[in-house]
């Protein structure tokens, strides 16, 4: 498409070329079409009449959805009218760079691209300690950290496109990586929590927070905070006894907030603390809504931070309405951050991302939210890869610029947005844990195609949830999931070739592996030596090659998106499955051949996998790798 531009800018006409390729458009040609472009006050404006078009928008990020807009309905010769009243000031997402996927530049720049498209003004980074402090070579030490200059060129970009890069850390908890050297020792409180009332934490704080202040040219910052349920019992409770920690939270936070007045920062911070600490019930929930949120409370909790409500499990609005108007007694409006689930699995989770996120954002303009955002997580490893997350984000997208969301929506957008027919597979990753035997929408978070993988041939931990008639239907499950996506890979360019690949390598080994550890324990409980001695010389080897070629196929997806550092993790996970399925070879054969009379662990009996209470459906359980390879320890 061939399009002719009056009234933008320089920078706003080189955002454009940096689209065109993802768009199909031509700029400056003699027979384009001609769009008048118009910043004002107001909706967003796009029509077409002819070859003659028009773009009204009143923030930068608008003029970006509004081109995708018309990109998107003028690839016919009808004339539209498009109107749309942005519904939130602020709408994003925070993209997890700590749990050992740190994004490549590139992929951050690509995720920039998608974002402006789908009118997403917001980019958060959450750094624990993954960027670079003067004067701290061991914070981030080979953890992929950033260089100052890699997220300045971030800024840069995302700045173009009227995206704010908002600088994410933490000040308090969740800083274990950061915390595990020596030079941290005087300002540790706990392993992952930082040490209150110690002029070297402040010290500390100060070099993360001065840091963030000179890299980014957003005045706001996230300081994290969150979780730190053990805040005032550790090194504190030695130094000083025991104090309300609901006082050494005020105290801790007050003293950040006049770093970050220092800076000129406006400062947000997680809200579940407060929550947590005010419970009256000593339920230690997150989000306690019998919390004493009384005047005098909150009179106490030091002013000029905005909060930060954390939600991704609920699925009603009410519920959400109630929370956001308890927030409101902290004395400004809070933020909402929902959750694109991929963390903790191998695979994402868009039945429980739908079931949320829907409720939450409808909830969320009800109630008169101006700033939302989507955390996308990678717990446990990040073994799934960030690229899922983008039909979630067009979600997110979509009720910020409109009422009621439905999935032609979507995917109508998704597709415009990225130049690629990407809904449906992404969406339909979640059958790789959603499958027979886990509840519709998964919202218990069953991750099987993980613990399924990691779990040993002959210490199946989760053999028990393989019963009968789900050893004989799962197999031909992935067997058919392992079909679709050579059939979706062939259809993609680079990124998401190498995305569906490794998910048809991903099935390829469990339509194998599935059930063969429950096969196993069977055959040699029933003395069927003869079945036995096939899965040793047969079927171990091809499951082994099957291994190695998903190992490799992940290894290049991890690669085009991420930096090196951390993929070390998921290669001795791999290396881990390997060689323990060459043990388990070892040890038939050893069985077989007279070497040994028993093979202990097979006589061993199984148990369901009781981490969180006995699942109510064998399938509806979750592991995390450490839990799902043994139940001895890994250290």
């Amino acid at each position: 498409m061939k399009l002719l531009f009056s009234g933008l800018s320089k920078d706003t006409l080189r955002g454009v070329a940096e689209l065109g390729g993802m768009l199909g458009i031509e700029t400056q040609a003699e027979d384009a079409i001609s769009v008048e472009v118009v910043q004002a006050n107001g909706p967003l404006k796009v029509t077409r009449n002819g070859n003659r078009g028009f773009i009204q928008y009143e923030k930068k990020i608008h003029f970006y959805r509004g081109l995708g807009l018309f990109v998107e309905h003028a690839r016919t010769m009808e004339a539209f009218t498009i109107n749309e009243q942005p519904r939130f000031d602020y709408n994003g997402t925070m993209l997890d760079v700590s749990r050992n996927g740190v994004l490549r530049v590139d992929t951050i720049k690509q995720f920039i691209r998608y974002m402006a498209l789908m009118g997403l003004n917001g980019l958060m980074l959450y750094t624990e300690d993954t960027y670079e402090i003067e004067g701290l070579p061991y914070f981030g030490y080979m953890r992929g950290r950033y260089s100052k200059e890699e997220l300045r060129a971030c800024d840069d970009y995302a700045d173009m496109f009227g995206i704010e890069m908002i600088p994410c850390i933490q000040t308090l908890g969740h800083l274990h990586h950061a915390l595990k050297w020596n030079y941290a020792e005087p300002i540790r409180d706990h392993h992952d929590i930082l040490l209150p009332d110690e002029p070297k934490t402040y010290e500390f704080i100060e070099q993360m927070i001065s840091t963030a202040a000179s890299t980014f040219r957003s005045k706001r910052i996230h300081i994290g905070m969150d979780e730190a349920f053990q805040v005032g019992l550790g090194r504190y409770l030695r130094e000083h006894g025991y104090r309300n920690r609901f006082d050494i939270m005020n105290e801790h936070v007050g003293k950040v907030l006049e770093i970050t007045s220092k800076y000129g920062l406006r400062p947000m911070i997680w809200s579940d603390m407060y929550f947590n600490l005010l419970a009256n019930d000593n339920q230690g929930q997150l989000y306690n809504m019998n919390a004493d949120f009384s005047a005098e409370n909150m009179s106490k909790i030091p002013e000029g931070v905005q909060f930060v409500f954390w939600d991704y499990g609920r699925g009603e609005e009410e519920g959400y309405e109630l929370v956001f108007d308890m927030h409101k007694k902290f004395g400004s409006m809070p933020i909402f951050a929902g959750g694109i689930h991929m963390w903790n699995s191998i695979a994402p989770n868009y039945g429980k991302t739908w079931k949320t996120s829907h409720p939450a954002l409808r909830a969320a303009k009800k109630k008169g939210l101006r700033e939302v955002f989507a955390t996308a997580w990678g717990d446990n490893g990040t073994e799934t890869n960030h690229y899922v997350i983008l039909a979630g984000l067009q979600l997110f997208a979509e009720h910020g610029y409109g009422d009621e969301v439905d999935d032609e929506t979507l995917a109508k957008r998704l597709k415009a947005c990225t130049g690629i027919d990407l809904f449906e597979p992404l969406v339909s990753l979640k059958y790789m844990d959603e499958v027979p035997g886990v509840d519709e929408g998964n919202h218990w978070m069953a991750n099987p195609s993980k613990f399924l993988l990691w779990q040993d041939l002959m210490v199946g931990i989760f053999d028990k949830h393989i019963e009968a008639d789900t050893e004989e239907v799962l197999p031909g499950y992935y067997r058919d999931m392992e079909v679709k996506w050579r059939n979706v890979k062939e259809c993609m360019p680079a990124p998401f070739h190498a995305l569906f690949e490794t998910y048809e390598k991903l099935a390829a080994v469990l339509s194998m592996k599935t059930a063969l550890g429950v096969r196993i324990t069977r055959y040699y409980k029933e003395q069927r030596k003869e079945e036995l001695a096939k899965i040793a010389s047969s079927e171990l080897p091809e499951l082994y090659s099957r291994v190695e070629s998903l190992r490799l196929a992940h290894r290049r997806m991890w690669m085009l998106t991420y930096k090196p550092f951390g993929w070390e993790t998921l290669d001795i996970r791999y290396g881990g499955l390997k060689s323990r399925i060459q043990s388990a070879g070892d040890r038939l054969c050893d069985y077989l051949d007279g070497r040994v009379d028993v093979l202990e662990e097979l006589e061993a009996e199984r148990l369901v996998f009781d981490q969180n209470g006995t699942p109510t459906a064998p399938m509806n359980v979750t592991g995390l790798y450490q839990l799902i390879v043994t139940a001895t320890s890994l250290t």
